[in-house]
């Protein structure tokens, strides 16, 4: 079985993430305390944790480099994805690419977080997004 039960992301301040994801993508915690917020997805849960905590637990140095990776953030329809990119940058994301037609079509932007995780915000017209907000890989 193919399957992600928690992607983690370790960030430097609560507060600005939580707006970022809150007032951003307009995403509700199920679990919050002063050390990490929990997501849940459709089929998996997102956590932003304060980086200490997670080095603590991992026990070793942890480090990110922009564009080391990114995640996306799939929409129903092209004129979805400027008005999102918006509300992200608004609550205190960083633009890195407007949104433009990628060679493969539909519309895709990037955006950074408080802590430069690299969200895609992307509509893809041949990748149908079910009732849930899953995704499915559909190729041409």
């Amino acid at each position: 079985m193919q399957q992600v039960a928690v992607i983690t992301l370790g960030i430097g301040d609560l507060e600005a993430s939580a707006r970022f994801y809150g007032e951003g993508f307009g995403w509700a915690p199920v679990f919050r305390n002063p050390e990490i917020i929990f997501y849940q997805m459709n089929g998996f849960v997102l956590a932003t944790w304060l980086v200490q905590n997670l080095q603590e637990d991992v026990g070793v140095a942890v480090t990110s480099r922009p564009g080391s990776m990114a995640l996306a953030h799939n929409v129903r329809a092209e004129t979805e994805v400027a008005p999102l990119m918006e509300r992200l940058v608004a609550a205190g994301g960083q633009l890195l690419r407007p949104a433009d037609a990628p060679p493969h079509g539909g519309l895709r932007g990037y955006v950074a977080d408080p802590d430069g995780h690299i969200w895609e915000i992307a509509f893809n017209p041949v990748w149908p997004i079910g009732a849930d907000g899953s995704v499915t890989f559909a190729a041409k």
